[in-house]
């Protein structure tokens, strides 16, 4: 007989072959090795998260209910993926191109980047979706407590609650693990991905190995199986049109609303070519996962005692023909589609939950908005994290108060039909220009109402939330609000009652009020965005600038992007507007770009209002929206030839406006080097001369007073001489004269030195990581401690902190080597920032010694060791970051 014990050690075993699963492709796509990850086929695979134990359960006992009806559920998305492949498509470039998170977040963004629809949206996802984690946490449970009654050494203690319990906090810490790795949720989760990829082989290999059994182990054969078919109840046609066409919709509903399906197509796809496989593949898959579910309903009818729970056939024919192997792929095939669905569905209302909910409130409660103290990530991760483990509590509290009595089917639908009332606001926003805020609001608001009267509250029973008598005669006595018989009108099945009404008033809303309202600026250019998703995938929008300061920008990104990301965003930035350093204007287009970035990591609604924040709320003008207004194909070839030229001319302007006032400071401070260099030439000459004269005419003077004028000349002498080899350097360098000798080294010796020889006295902390310092680098090594020594010794001389601090970071990226020196001071102001690097420059006026030549030097000297070295703005004081080239730097051993 079936051995629990066994069963247990099976799925224990499962499990941690998933783990290892998604530990392996998530280090494959950290290690750049993971292309195969990026496939079609894994693509397709992932969209199999539709088959919930729902369908590997459920519809075998949907089809020994309701005959052929179960089919329904595999006609609706196969429909929208063959015959509606160009809305999918669309969906999937919006989320592309807007760095879309969620449904919530596609729908929030779409009008004006609302946060309050986007809060709507996720409420209602969370209440759609509770039943649904119910659902299969109870066929987990139930699929034990079938191996329990076969097992005889175990007896059935009927605690129900305690598997389930342990179920979930297994599922929560896997998604926990694997699901909340990056900030970014446009970022791939490839372990997760994969690991349901896995399991959608797996599940369907269950499932057909069993119904191989069944129609040849069992049933003797093809011809003898479906001649048991034809006797059967189910072999009779029968269809309740309106009830086919209401679960028909439902399904093709689900592809686009629920949000773990909207999470594996649209979020996690990276590539849109994808589509085109699965537009085929994933309705093969689900006619191969619905081929046997008939035959296994007729054999569990005919072979079980009357009165056996149909869900359970996929494993109870199994057990009870004795074939305890299959029943074991059985249970696992089933284990696999509760779990997965679980999973994806938790990352997916997590990100919600953490991005609308959880952060709006935390930034207003601190005050901070886009100006917080402190790296934000963390914040959001916790948010994530704690989201997962409430989400699926509440799937385990909806278990318990229900009691889990209903068929499997039937919960699967009432959380179908609650998310199937995000589907008005969503296409229509993708279709219908004219579509407001207001108008998605209202009808999303109307709908859900309807819904958990007449659908989710009555899910738990009379007399569980809605008394007996309310069900039976209304509140209050009003039969017209009988949930059952809304409007008097009674006799319609119970589903197809609340969708009717659910989603009649939800589209009439949304279309009435959309109709008598008038969207704001923002919510046309979105609209015109969306609607025309091919034609505008790259136009900038949104923003006037002007009002931004781009250190504020970055010192915002870099607490949410992270630092070594938001400092590449505006390296880039600043390149394509052919600026130098790290800091570019802000323009309309970048501070989009920088919006769409944000997205990615706290959403739409939120990235908008802390950019807005910085701007000062700039809104959107009217010449933007006439840009977007003319769709005929002529205006738009010659507004983009126009946009192009007027980018060109915009970058060119930008680039003689930059050198016209750098060549204005430097020809400042060309006139104030020449005073000062004269200065500095002038002071020991002066003084070597005049002691000299002394030396040379005063005979009466002591031996003492000889030796301190003698020390004068020489020191005097030592600073000219000093100032002259500074001189000498740069032209040198400057003219590539100078003579290199590259050998190996350790970078933390280099640093030891610098250290030592640049702090002749203490004054200032050094703070570093001799972990990360560990890298042998093959240089110059006089030349590359001669610019550590500069930069520290500057360190030392110019931070006006009350204790001052430096801090030297080493990491690497993208193959290079960076080493970073941040002080704790006030830092180099915004204007002086692009010419400290230039001749005669100095830091600060403060404590000013020498001509300002020494950052010029390890510029020259960076630039013929093949690195570079930059001016790190948004570091909270001074910062400078060494780069040293990729091809020469080593491992240490």
């Amino acid at each position: 007989m079936a051995s629990l014990n066994l069963l247990i050690g099976v799925c224990l075993s499962y499990v941690a072959i998933l783990f290892l699963v998604a530990f392996a492709a998530e280090r494959a796509a950290m290690r750049g090795r993971g292309h195969w990850l990026r496939s079609p086929l894994v693509y397709t695979l992932s969209l199999s998260i539709y088959c919930t134990a729902w369908t590997f359960y459920g519809a075998v006992g949907y089809a020994a209910r309701s005959g052929l009806e179960y089919l329904t559920i595999y006609i609706g998305p196969s429909l929208v993926m063959v015959g509606w492949l160009w809305a999918v498509r669309k969906i999937v470039r919006i989320g592309r191109t807007q760095r879309i998170t969620s449904v919530a977040d596609l729908i929030s963004s779409r009008y004006g980047k609302s946060n309050l629809l986007a809060v709507c949206v996720t409420v209602l996802a969370v209440i759609g979706t509770t039943p649904y984690i119910a659902l299969q946490l109870q066929s987990v449970v139930e699929s034990f407590s079938s191996f329990a009654l076969a097992d005889p050494d175990v007896t059935p203690k009927g605690d129900s609650a305690s598997t389930a319990l342990w179920v979930a906090a297994g599922l929560a810490f896997f998604t926990v693990l694997f699901g909340t790795r990056n900030l970014d949720a446009n970022e791939r989760h490839h372990g997760v991905v994969m690991a349901i990829a896995v399991e959608a082989v797996v599940k369907l290999v269950a499932l057909m190995a069993v119904g191989i059994f069944v129609v040849w182990g069992i049933g003797g054969g093809l011809s003898e199986t479906m001649a048991r078919i034809d006797a059967s109840r189910l072999g009779h046609w029968q269809m309740a049109n309106g009830r086919w066409a209401g679960l028909i919709f439902l399904a093709g509903a689900a592809l686009f609303c629920l949000p773990r399906m909207f999470q594996v197509l649209v979020v996690e796809n990276d590539d849109e070519s994808h589509l085109r496989t699965a537009a085929w593949a994933f309705p093969a898959y689900l006619m191969l996962m619905s081929l046997f579910v008939v035959p296994i309903a007729v054999t569990g009818l005919a072979l079980l005692p009357e009165g056996s729970n149909p869900d359970l056939f996929v494993l109870t024919v199994p057990l009870a023909a004795g074939q305890e192997g299959l029943a074991m792929l059985s249970f696992l095939g089933g284990f696999s589609s509760a779990t997965s669905m679980v999973i994806v569905a938790s990352i997916a209302l997590s990100t919600m939950v953490s991005n609308h909910i959880v952060m709006p409130i935390w930034l207003k409660a601190t005050g901070g908005g886009a100006a917080i103290s402190g790296d934000v990530r963390h914040v959001v991760l916790l948010a994530r994290r704690l989201s997962i483990v409430g989400v699926l509590l509440l799937g385990y509290l909806y278990y318990r108060v229900s009691g889990g009595g209903e068929a499997l089917a039937a919960i699967g639908l009432i959380s179908f039909s609650g998310v199937a009332q995000f589907l008005p606001a969503l296409l229509g926003g993708i279709f219908w220009r004219g579509a407001t805020r207001m108008g998605a609001f209202a009808g999303l608001m109307i709908g859900s109402v309807l819904w958990v009267w007449c659908l989710f509250l009555p899910s738990f029973g009379p007399d569980v939330i809605i008394p007996g008598e309310v069900m039976l005669h209304g509140p209050f006595g009003f039969g017209w609000l009988r949930p059952y018989a809304l409007f008097g009108i009674a006799g319609l099945d119970p589903l197809v009652h609340g969708v009717l009404w659910s989603m009649l008033f939800n589209a009439g809303a949304f279309a009435l009020v959309s109709v008598f309202t008038f969207p704001s600026p923002m919510e046309r250019l979105q609209g015109a965005q969306f609607v025309n998703v091919f034609a505008h995938s790259e136009a900038p929008q949104g923003w006037q600038g002007g009002a931004a300061q781009s250190e504020d920008l970055m010192i915002m990104a870099q607490r949410i992007l992270g630092a070594a990301d938001a400092q590449a965003l505006f390296q880039d930035a600043a390149r394509r507007q052919g600026l130098p350093g790290y800091l570019p204007e802000p323009t309309a287009e970048f501070l989009q770009r920088l919006e769409r970035e944000l997205s990615g990591s706290v959403g739409a609604a939120t990235a908008h209002a802390m950019v807005g924040q910085i701007v000062g709320g700039a809104s959107v003008s009217v010449e933007e929206l006439m840009a977007v207004a003319d769709e005929t194909a002529q205006i738009m070839e010659y507004s983009s030839q126009l946009e192009a030229k007027s980018e060109e001319l915009a970058r060119t302007a930008r680039q003689l406006r930059a050198a016209n006032d750098k060549l204005t400071q430097i020809s400042v401070q060309k006139d104030a080097f020449l005073s000062q260099i004269s200065h500095e030439l002038r002071t020991p000459m002066t003084s070597i001369r005049a002691f000299s004269e002394i030396l040379r005419d005063e005979g009466g003077l002591s031996a003492a007073e000889r030796g301190k004028y003698a020390s004068i000349i020489l020191e005097e002498a030592v600073r000219l001489t000093r100032l002259l080899d500074d001189l000498l350097d740069l032209s040198v360098l400057e003219n590539g004269q100078v003579n290199l000798n590259f050998r190996e080294a350790v970078l933390s010796d280099v640093l030891d030195h610098s250290v030592r020889a640049a702090l002749q006295e203490r004054g200032i902390e050094i703070r570093r990581d001799p972990q990360a310092e560990a890298l042998v680098v093959e240089t110059d090594v006089d030349r590359l401690s001669q610019v550590f020594i500069n930069l520290i010794a500057n360190a030392q001389k110019y931070c006006d902190a009350a204790q001052p601090v430096l801090t030297i970071a080493v990491s690497r990226h993208r193959g290079a080597i960076h080493v970073d020196f941040s002080d704790n001071g006030s830092g180099v102001e915004t204007g002086m920032q692009g010419l400290i690097f230039e001749k005669f420059s100095r830091i600060g006026h403060h404590q000013a010694g020498g001509a300002g030549l020494g950052l010029a030097i390890c510029r020259e000297v960076m630039a013929r060791l093949g690195g570079s070295i930059a001016y790190l703005p948004g570091q909270g004081g001074a910062a400078f970051r060494v780069t040293l080239p990729g091809e020469r730097v080593l491992a240490a051993q």
